[in-house]
């Protein structure tokens, strides 16, 4: 009698694992086909199908077995989740920062350069204020959290909009250098 349950158990538990990965995979998959990442999106695309056939297949062959179909779905939704986390600890390609300020941004442009983040400045005019700066930065997404954190301590009313960026002429600068990577190049490390 227990192999019967730890059976009827273990097909649920393999059914919600093989889904887990396989929808965090599909998340995976999805952001890096918006990235522009073909072969990488590819390779994680057949693996993602395998996983795809086995627990779909376990769960078709025995439609009235509920625990199967909850944990299908079950598998799914807490897969997506975990897609998700992988991609910003992974976090690939680049985002355009965009800075809207009224009033003297020289301090702000200061102290961002300062830390290492190349800026494009524009003068605009907004409804709500005569003028007002507009500055672009196109910052690695690892980089992301330092700035954010940075804006919110040091310019909490400072409005900002983030956009991904999908390609990135190859060989271009993005403007963004690490303080200490300038020192040790300077040495030649």
């Amino acid at each position: 009698m227990p192999d019967i349950i730890a059976l009827v158990f273990s097909i649920p538990v393999l059914i919600l694992v093989a889904r887990i990965f396989e929808a965090a995979l599909e998340t995976l998959r999805t952001i890096y086909i918006s990235k522009g990442h073909a072969n990488l999106s590819a390779c994680v695309g057949i693996v993602k199908t395998g996983i795809w056939l086995i627990s779909t297949g376990l769960v078709i062959t025995n439609l009235t077995d509920y625990w199967n179909l909850f944990a299908y779905l079950a598998g799914y939704g807490i897969g997506t989740l975990l897609g998700m986390q992988i991609e910003n600890m992974i976090s690939i390609g680049h985002v355009i920062v965009r800075l809207i300020m009224p009033g003297d941004p020289q301090p702000v442009i200061a102290n961002l350069a300062k830390l290492g983040y190349g800026m494009t400045r524009i003068e605009g005019q907004g409804s709500f204020s005569n003028t007002v700066t507009i500055i672009f930065m196109i910052v690695p997404r690892t980089e992301l959290g330092r700035l954010l954190s940075i804006i919110s301590k040091e310019y909490p009313d400072l409005l900002y909009t983030i956009e991904d960026v999908r390609n990135i002429k190859d060989g271009a600068r993005i403007f963004y250098k690490d303080p200490r990577r300038r020192i040790l190049g300077f040495f030649g490390l």
